[in-house]
Parts: structure tokens; C-alpha cells; sequence
């Protein structure tokens, strides 16, 4: 479809941001000149008077550049192909880039504070906005080098970043796409056409999906993990240089969240593996000897409670009622004010996101098809809006990011709140068992799978931090070890799935994906909190979470909003719900 044969209400109105391209324009133009105020600071933070006027005065110029990339960056989200777009994002992007350079002095000569002058700024109330920021700073000076030292590390990190780069290059633009028939059609085998064939109800073309796919990872495999082997060693080096006592721990701490979490995390998955090991069991049941490649079909047949986008966004709005009338009133202003820009079209980046400026309030990108997946995005995507709104709304620019350590929570709790009612409102037994089985799904991919991948580079590093750098035997036989103590004896584990490791980008960004797990986790709390909880929970959830955006420590967010997870709690919640929807699911015959 072409954009021009959309109706206006179907496209988002980036005139929230910049009413017209012209104040985009004089906006650029303002900013850029005013970078030249940055450099009258330098050399001077250990004057607080100075160090008080830099940090709003880039808190100013930030916002500045953040309005300014959004508007041209979602503009070329509508058409990738429009010239004048693509050009207005990268002034934009250079902007922001001249932006970072003309500060980059800032968080070396705050570092460079004594612990004492550090104190004083936390404790004078001038501060308050920036309390957080320079506790951080001061918490990280032991693992902060020299002047000369940390630019040879900045300037070394172009190297060995690469390992990533290199990665991505033969994954997105090296792979062939060999063809693979289903059905009539001869389809190319990509990334996305790959997890739509291992839902085929065609057993033929899922095994030939998984094989083929596979065979390409295996062809390239000395290559593969010679990158991840390098990147695993950076991150040890790196680690030992700043002073850590291990890569995750560096991570850990970047994410101001306890150590312990990982651990926590870990242990209370392995202990609930005997309950995912039934609902592979049950699989096999219904489907008879069950492989790899059988994991991801539909346990359900001819069901499709898909719908227009008006009727899913009311659904949508029901579901969320739990969260009161402000919270839903609010939401369908989005819809009236178009910043929800709803339908695929030629050019259109595809997926879906939640974005926006501060101060100018969220948007949100879908390419809505009617899929029952589709509308649990609507949810998902308008979770993540009201997030940053009540952020935005509540806190000073400095304070309203939040982390992505807690970035997912509100977007999963709104999925897990829509599908309960869901669940309430339909008499259907097939649609319930549908929607019982996208919710175990929803556990099998984020819960556990993401902790096997999380336990799998734990492991990695810690061979490594050993004197025992991983091979390509030695990771495919830990991931092939792990994907049986996961999934157990229910499937085939076919030869080919010890080379999945190789296939996630994730990895490369180390420690990353067990936030995903601690996401549904947190989630499954809130939502059930909402829902059986009074008006006390419900405001608990807005002003300790939602209005909290990154003011403190996204570990001591969640556990203010009643979600503490350095405690069992949270995940005995979260497996209870997984046994209990599994017991259902399986109980409608």
C-alpha cells in the first residue's frame, strides 16, 4: 500500500514535535550555534557554580538534539526511500554526534573530583535533579583510569568493538538465502521467513527450515566463534583493567543493578525446569515424537480471533481499564491526537516501536495486519508510551530515562493484562486454548529460554576469565548441554541445535538477555497486583514505577513498585502462573 492511500487518521502527526519542517530548521540552526557555550566550561568543574550551570545547560542542548532526531528519524521511518528524510536524519545524527564530542570532557573532569567535593554537590539542594547522575560517578572512580589510559581504551575501542560489526556482517549481508519449498512456492530462507516456517503445520518443511538454516551457521562456524571468543575475551580484559572482579559484574554494575539478581534468576528457573520439562512433554503428547524444530508450531489449529485495528485498539483500551480512567482516557488521546502510525506501507520501516521526544509526548509505530499478534502489540508498544509520559510528566529531563533494565516491564505487564481479559471475556474453548498457549509460549521464550542463553554466557566468560578460551567444541558441547538440561527428554535434540549459539546477536552485548527474563518476571507481579489489588496497588504501580522513570536505581525502582528481586518472591510468582495456565491448557480437551 502507499502511504497517500492511508487515511490521515491511520498516520501519526509529527507536529507534536515541530509544527512545521520550517521550526525544525530554526530549531537546527539555534542548537547548532549554541554548542560553542559547552567549551567556555572546560577545565572548570571543580567550581560547583560552574559544574551546576554545564549540567543544565546540557540538559538544554540535549533535549534540543533529542527533538531534532527524533522528528527527522521518524520521518524517514515512514519512507526509507525519500531523499529528503534520509538527509534531515543524518544532520540530525551529526548534530547529535558534534553534541557528544563537545562534552565528552564533562564525565572525566567530574570523575577527577575528590570523593569529598563529589559529596558536597549530592548534598547541596541545587543538585537534587542530578543527585542520581553524581552518585554514579562517584561510585564508578575506582574503575576509572587515568586521563591517557582511558583515551588509549576510547580510541582501542573501535578495534575491538568490531567483533560485533564483523558478526552482523555475516549474518545480515553474507548468509545466502537458499529456497526452501512450502507448499507451491519456492521461499527464501531468512531470518524472518525462518520463524515462520518452524510454525508450518508442514513437519517437512519445518525439519528442512531448521537443517538448511542451520547448515549456515555450521559453514561459518570457525569464523563465528572466533568473533565471539574475541569479544568474550574483550569483555574479561576490560573488566580486569577497570578493576572488576569479572566481565559481569562490570556489567552488572553499568546496569546499577546487585550481582545477585543474575543468581537469583538462574536458580529459580532451574528449579521450575521440571515444569517446563511437562509442557515439552505435552507437546510430544500432541505431537507425536517431537524435534527441535517442533517447538514453535501452533498447538492449536483454525483458530484466528485477528480484528481491524478500531475494534483491537477498544479491546485494547478494556483490557486496560485496570489501570483507571485516566490511564485509558489518555490512551485514546494518542489515537485522537495521531500519534499512532498504524498500517504497512512501501517504505515504511517495518516492526513495531514506542518513541518520542521530552516534552512533546510519545508516539507509536506499528504495521498493523490484523493478527492476533498484532494486537497484543498494540498493547505492548502503547505500555511502553504511557511509561515515558508519566516519566516525562513527573521528573526533570536528567531523571526521566528510564534503563533497559526496567525498559520492558510496562510494555509486558500491559500484554499480560490484555491477555487475561482475554481469557475472561471469551466462551470460545479453542480461542482459550490459544491464548493459554501464547502465554506459555510467551514464558518458554522469555523466561526460559533467555536464561539458558544467560547461563550459557555466564559460562562462556567464566572458561575464559579460567585460561580457557572457548572453541567451537567447547561452546557448541556446553549449549548442546544446556538446551537438554532445558528442554529435557520430551524432544530430540537434533545434531544441529548446538550451533544456535551462534545465531544470537545478543550475545554480543554481554549479559544482556537475562533483562528480558527479569521483564515477564517483574511483569507477572504488577499485572496480578493491578488486578486483584485496590486502588493502593494500582496508584503503587504509577508513582513508584511508571512516574519514576531513571531517578534511582532500576533494581530499587522495581522493588519500591512491590517487585524485589533479590528475593524469591517474584519468580515463584511467575512459575506459579506458568504451572497454573499449563495445567489449564492442558485440561481442555
Amino acid at each position: 500500500m502507499k502511504r497517500n492511500e492511508i487515511a490521515e487518521e491511520y498516520k501519526w502527526d509529527l507536529g507534536h514535535i515541530f509544527p512545521s519542517r520550517l521550526e525544525w530548521e530554526k530549531c537546527f540552526s539555534r542548537t547548532s550555534n549554541r554548542l560553542g557555550e559547552i567549551k567556555r566550561f572546560k577545565g572548570k568543574l571543580s567550581n560547583p557554580d560552574m559544574t551546576l550551570a554545564l549540567l543544565r545547560l546540557a540538559d538544554e542542548l540535549s533535549g534540543e538534539v533529542e527533538k531534532l532526531y527524533v522528528y527527522a528519524n521518524m520521518s524517514m521511518h515512514t519512507d526509507g526511500a525519500n531523499a529528503d528524510y534520509v538527509a534531515l536524519a543524518a544532520r540530525a545524527t551529526t548534530l547529535s554526534a558534534e553534541l557528544g564530542a563537545a562534552l565528552s570532557f564533562v564525565d572525566p573532569e567530574l570523575t577527577a573530583l575528590t570523593g569529598a567535593e563529589l559529596d558536597d554537590m549530592i548534598a547541596d539542594p541545587r543538585f537534587a535533579d542530578y543527585e542520581y547522575t553524581l552518585e554514579r560517578i562517584k561510585k564508578n572512580k575506582p574503575h576509572v583510569l587515568g586521563e591517557k589510559e582511558e583515551l588509549l581504551l576510547a580510541r582501542l575501542g573501535e578495534v575491538t568493538g568490531a567483533f560485533r560489526d564483523i558478526f552482523e556482517k555475516i549474518d545480515s549481508v553474507d548468509l545466502p538465502h537458499p529456497y526452501v519449498r512450502v507448499g507451491d512456492e519456492r521461499v527464501p530462507l531468512t531470518h524472518g521467513t525462518y520463524s515462520m516456517m518452524l510454525q508450518n503445520p508442514d513437519r517437512a518443511v519445518r525439519k528442512k527450515a531448521f537443517t538448511t538454516y542451520y547448515s549456515l551457521y555450521e559453514e561459518r562456524i570457525n569464523t563465528i566463534a572466533a568473533c565471539y571468543t574475541a569479544n568474550v575475551r574483550r569483555n574479561n580484559i576490560m573488566a580486569s583493567l577497570r578493576g572488576f572482579d569479572s566481565a559481569m559484574q562490570m556489567s552488572m554494575n553499568a546496569d546499577d543493578v546487585p550481582e545477585g539478581v543474575y543468581d537469583r534468576l538462574t536458580d529459580a528457573v532451574n528449579g521450575a525446569l521440571p515444569s517446563l520439562h511437562e509442557y515439552v512433554d505435552y507437546r510430544r503428547l500432541v505431537l507425536g515424537d517431537l524435534h527441535m524444530y517442533d517447538m514453535y508450531v501452533p498447538l492449536t489449529e483454525g483458530v484466528n480471533f485477528g480484528m481491524d485495528y478500531e475494534k483491537a485498539f477498544s479491546v485494547v483500551l478494556k483490557a486496560l481499564a485496570p489501570l483507571g480512567e485516566e490511564y485509558v482516557s489518555r490512551l485514546a488521546e494518542m489515537k485522537d491526537e495521531r500519534r499512532i502510525d498504524v498500517m504497512e506501507s512501501e517504505g515504511k520501516r517495518g516492526g513495531a516501536y514506542s518513541w518520542g521526544a521530552y516534552g512533546s509526548g510519545p508516539y507509536v509505530l506499528l504495521n498493523y495486519s490484523g493478527t492476533p499478534h498484532d494486537v497484543f502489540t498494540i498493547a505492548h508498544e502503547l505500555g511502553h508510551a504511557m511509561h515515558s509520559r508519566y516519566s516525562d510528566e513527573a521528573l526533570p529531563y536528567n531523571k526521566a530515562g528510564y534503563s533497559i533494565f526496567v525498559a520492558e516491564v510496562a510494555s509486558t505487564t500491559n500484554e499480560v493484562l490484555l491477555l487475561k481479559y482475554l481469557l475472561r471475556e471469551t466462551k470460545d474453548k479453542e480461542v482459550r486454548r490459544y491464548l493459554l498457549s501464547y502465554y506459555l509460549d510467551m514464558f518458554r521464550t522469555t523466561l526460559f529460554r533467555q536464561t539458558m542463553f544467560a547461563e550459557f554466557e555466564l559460562a562462556a566468560h567464566k572458561a575464559d576469565a579460567k585460561g580457557e578460551p572457548p572453541t567451537v567444541e567447547s561452546l557448541s558441547k556446553l549449549y548442546l548441554k544446556l538446551n537438554k538440561k532445558y528442554y529435557g527428554k520430551g524432544v530430540v535434540h537434533d545434531r544441529q541445535i548446538r550451533y544456535e549459539w551462534a545465531r544470537i546477536p545478543h550475545f554480543y552485548n554481554a549479559f544482556y538477555v537475562y533483562k528480558y527474563a527479569t521483564g515477564l518476571t517483574a511483569a507477572v507481579t504488577l499485572a496480578n497486583s493491578v488486578l486483584s489489588g485496590g486502588e493502593i496497588e494500582r496508584d503503587r504501580y504509577f508513582d513508584k514505577f511508571l512516574r519514576a522513570g531513571g531517578c534511582k536505581s532500576p533494581y530499587e525502582i522495581l522493588r519500591d513498585a512491590g517487585v524485589d528481586l533479590m528475593t524469591e518472591r517474584p519468580y515463584e510468582t511467575a512459575m506459579l502462573e506458568f504451572r497454573n495456565t499449563l495445567g489449564e491448557f492442558t485440561s481442555i480437551v
